[in-house]
């Protein structure tokens, strides 16, 4: 069951328009509203901070960190790439081995409330609202874990969330994925798939994401929109129409921008560094 929306809607803020009024004498429960997450609802890897999560529990070394934390620098700055997702998705895949599914989303639900929460593009909290609000599905689509897809999908008042499928026996993870991961072209076949079972008019639909792997699903439905899009979407919705709407705070000029992401994640990156080298030299 869908829980109440915990954020009002609020104004809509510069360039984000609502989303059009269901036809008169259509269902709008026939509408869905499909939104990646990374980068799109939130800033960064979602991942990545649930990574700094289980850190902090003792379930990473500071090797891992260091390298997630790399990949996060790299993500803000240049968009995702595949071979640093299947990276990514390995590393996770062997920590998680043998942990139970109940300690993941107890965890996840803290990462919640400690980092993720804070870290919601506003613009893109009002559009989902604002299709809350018109009564249509809103379905979060993302490569990150189902489990974590779903507490944050029940905490913005989402219908649902469709994720990675990690597989598990008696209640504690294999190691293992159940099909491939939620990623590219896997996301339009599960979009494809919940329209075909909940009735959901994909001509009719909204789709939202960030990087040239949300083609696909963009292009699924209707009514696709690239929300903070990577420099390979900008110029694809450039190209063949699509609306773009922008939410982060970031310099008119894109190469600046760039540079200030660049530099900040790797000031962050070599502040982890010392901080690190400092822990080990007082625990000789």
């Amino acid at each position: 069951m869908r829980q109440a929306n915990q954020r009002s809607a609020g104004p809509a803020p510069a360039g984000a328009e609502p989303p059009a009024q269901t036809a008169e004498g259509a269902d709008p429960r026939s509408v869905g509203a499909f939104f990646d997450v990374d980068n799109t609802i939130i800033r960064g890897a979602s991942s990545f901070h649930l990574g700094v999560g289980l850190y902090r529990r003792g379930f990473l070394t500071k090797r891992d960190i260091v390298r997630f934390a790399f990949h996060q620098a790299r993500y803000l700055a240049f968009g995702e790439s595949r071979r640093q997702i299947d990276d990514v998705r390995s590393r996770a895949l062997s920590i998680i081995a043998g942990h139970s599914v109940a300690e993941l989303k107890a965890i996840a639900e803290d990462v919640y409330d400690e980092v993720l929460s804070l870290r919601i593009f506003p613009g893109t909290q009002r559009l989902l609202d604002d299709h809350l609000a018109a009564g249509h599905t809103v379905w979060l689509i993302t490569a990150t874990p189902q489990e974590i897809g779903e507490v944050i999908a029940r905490r913005l008042g989402a219908t649902g969330a469709l994720g990675t499928v990690a597989e598990h026996a008696d209640g504690h993870y294999t190691g293992r994925l159940i099909g491939d991961m939620l990623h590219g072209q896997a996301k339009a076949t599960a979009v494809l798939d919940l329209a075909a079972r909940d009735g959901v008019d994909l001509a009719a639909s909204y789709a939202y994401g960030d990087s040239m792997n949300d083609v696909p699903i963009l292009s699924s439905v209707g009514h696709p929109c690239a929300i903070n899009p990577d420099p390979r979407l900008r110029r694809h919705a450039a190209e063949v129409g699509w609306p773009v709407r922008e939410f982060r705070n970031r310099r008119r000029n894109a190469r600046r921008g760039t540079t200030v992401a660049t530099v900040a994640g790797g000031a962050w990156f070599a502040g982890l560094l010392i901080r690190a080298l400092r822990r080990s030299l007082r625990e000789r």
